[in-house]
């Protein structure tokens, strides 16, 4: 019989970099999309998909997947092998101004899977979370699965509550569920309001590159394909109520990445403007993912370098995709209240 996977948020980044390895790893397997194709699942990531018979979609939002029971038609009438769990609000800028949006999908929405898979939709649960729930780290140490949930942000608050509802179940009703936590993804379709596509994209279009604080906040980069090899890792072999990291081993300044997007596209440093910093703006992430390698046997395949240039590559080869999204009225409202009065106000040289 064949394999069935189903992904929420499957039209978004990572979702849709993963049913696409799903579909490329396992020439028998049904990939089916659950997602409510809000602002950054709108860019037709999967539109190439349509003739494929292996994939499906349904355009529903995960607040309401009790809605469709074990054996529901619309979902294949069958229960499904695992459910990987991405549909998330993930944008900490948003969540400073616009929290609710992210209290209702990531932690009410996680109830509705935790609730659907209790009730048979699915044998598995692979809920997708970030480093961001462990809080902010000094100048030395990695978060490990046992450190501490301090989170600083009401994205990274709602992230750390969605873990502990598919932890608690699995230890309360004996849920089949393991919870990952990844480090800053980047790659192709990945929305332009995030840190290395908004740089890439505002480069080549001239305009200036918008830095919070001085950029010197540090962050561990994982390539999203690594990643999506992580989550299907962590299908495959971990352990029922157990967390695991995956990291890229890849930790650099803000100042640094924006530098060598620069670097790649061949354009001047004169393009920075260092603006205002974000309210609780953490200072430093990095993953220990010595648990992923030892338990799953992963570890990421691109050093940042390589990364990089293979997501430049992809933006600059699919132009219609990002100037679609950025010429639209909602991005450029967006962008104009994030970042406006603080490029206005912003300066060349890093603050002291």
């Amino acid at each position: 019989m064949r394999a069935r996977w189903l992904v929420t948020g499957g039209s978004g980044f990572i979702g849709s970099n993963l049913v696409r390895r799903l579909l490329a790893g396992d020439p028998a397997c049904e990939v089916w999309n659950l997602d409510a194709l809000t602002y950054a699942g709108s860019g037709g990531n999967l539109d190439d998909l349509g003739g494929e018979p292996r994939y499906r979609f349904l355009r529903a939002d995960v607040c309401d997947l009790a809605g469709f029971p074990p054996g529901d038609a619309r979902l294949g009438g069958a229960p499904f092998d695992a459910v990987f769990h991405l549909a998330a609000e993930s944008h900490v800028d948003r969540s400073t101004v616009e929290a609710v949006d992210f209290v209702r999908t990531n932690v009410l929405g996680t109830q509705a899977v935790v609730d659907w898979v209790r009730a048979g939709g699915a044998r598995r649960l692979v809920h997708c979370s970030t480093d961001e729930v462990y809080g902010s780290l000094g100048p030395r140490g990695r978060f490990r699965e046992t450190t501490p949930l301090d989170p600083r942000s009401p994205y990274a608050a709602s992230k750390a509550a969605s873990d502990l509802l598919v932890l608690a179940a699995a230890h309360t009703h004996g849920i089949d569920a393991v919870v990952t936590r990844c480090s800053n993804n980047y790659g192709p379709f990945q929305f332009p309001e995030k840190l290395i596509p908004l740089m890439l994209t505002n480069a080549l279009d001239g305009e200036p590159l918008p830095l919070y604080g001085d950029g010197r906040q540090v962050r561990d980069w994982l390539f999203v394909g690594d990643h999506c090899e992580g989550l299907i890792a962590a299908c495959g072999r971990g352990r029922a109520g157990e967390v695991y990291n995956f990291g890229g081993s890849a930790e650099r300044e803000n100042l640094a990445v924006v530098r060598a997007v620069l670097a790649a596209l061949r354009k001047p440093e004169s393009l920075i403007r260092f603006v205002e910093d974000r309210p609780g703006h953490d200072r430093r992430y990095a993953m220990d993912a010595s648990k992923a390698r030892r338990v799953l046997g992963w570890r990421p395949r691109r050093r940042f370098e390589r990364g990089l240039r293979e997501t430049v590559a992809w933006y600059l080869a699919r132009e219609e995709w990002w100037r679609r999204i950025r010429s639209s009225g909602g991005f450029r409202a967006y962008y104009d209240r994030m970042y406006g009065r603080r490029i206005r106000e912003g300066r060349a040289e890093a603050p002291a």
